[in-house]
């Protein structure tokens, strides 16, 4: 992964990420930002375009920005997407520094990994 990048894009994650960037008018941009989740302590909230920030993913033609204060919550992330004929949504992979929950859509950090979990 380049230096500075810290969220892993899976090629279908990737692909979404543009195909969202591209409907919105901002061709190869988008944001992410973390929200306070439910199940877990962390939600993704991904929207179009870089709305300021660092770039913390590229992958195929896409940036992927967030803001700078949330980098480190997200070292080592890999966010993927599913889709069949009921529709779609972005997962969080579980790595080794994250927890997830069942419904893959939030996520912790482990602690003992060096990141804090708040």
């Amino acid at each position: 992964m380049p230096k500075g990048l810290t969220v892993r894009l899976s090629a279908a994650a990737a692909a979404e990420l543009g195909r969202q960037a591209s409907v919105a008018g901002t061709p190869g941009l988008m944001h992410l930002d973390l929200i306070e989740g439910g199940c877990e302590h962390w939600v993704i909230r991904l929207r179009p375009g870089d709305l300021a920030g660092v770039a913390v993913a590229r992958a195929d033609g896409i940036t992927l920005h967030a803001p700078a204060e949330q980098a480190s919550q997200l070292a080592g992330l890999n966010l993927d997407y599913r889709g069949d004929l009921s529709g779609g949504g972005f997962l969080i992979r579980s790595s080794e520094a994250v927890q997830c929950c069942a419904c893959g859509a939030a996520f912790s950090r482990v602690a003992g990994t060096g990141l804090a979990t708040a």
